[in-house]
């Protein structure tokens, strides 16, 4: 079972107190868009085995939004921030990069 902890109430769910909003970071096309951005938008995403950013809904509790960091081939979960967040904290990357020396960053 996948357990998260909410940065803003500080809970510790279980997924099924939880709701996946998908890939995190995703730079958002609309009006104005050219057609490759949007299809870009629409239905390109990473689906990497290993380090994964995704976004999830506190449903069940503050039902405020967040993002984490887990590995989907092992379901290690290795923080979790912020939705407003532009990017990864720094102190998670170095958490990630000491645990996966490999890892070639969040972008």
């Amino acid at each position: 079972m996948l357990t998260l902890e909410c940065p803003y109430c500080g809970v510790k769910a279980e997924e099924t107190e939880l709701q996946a909003g998908g890939e995190a970071h995703l730079k958002r096309y609309g009006p104005g868009s050219t057609d490759e951005e949007f299809d870009g938008y629409m239905f390109s995403r990473k689906n990497p085995k290993g380090v994964h950013f995704e976004r999830w809904r506190h449903a069940y509790g503050c039902g405020k939004w967040f993002l984490a960091a887990r590995c989907t081939a092992t379901l290690e979960v290795f923080g979790t921030y912020p939705a407003q967040s532009t990017e990864p904290p720094a102190d998670l990357q170095a958490k990630i990069k000491a645990k996966r020396p490999n890892w070639e960053g969040y972008k």
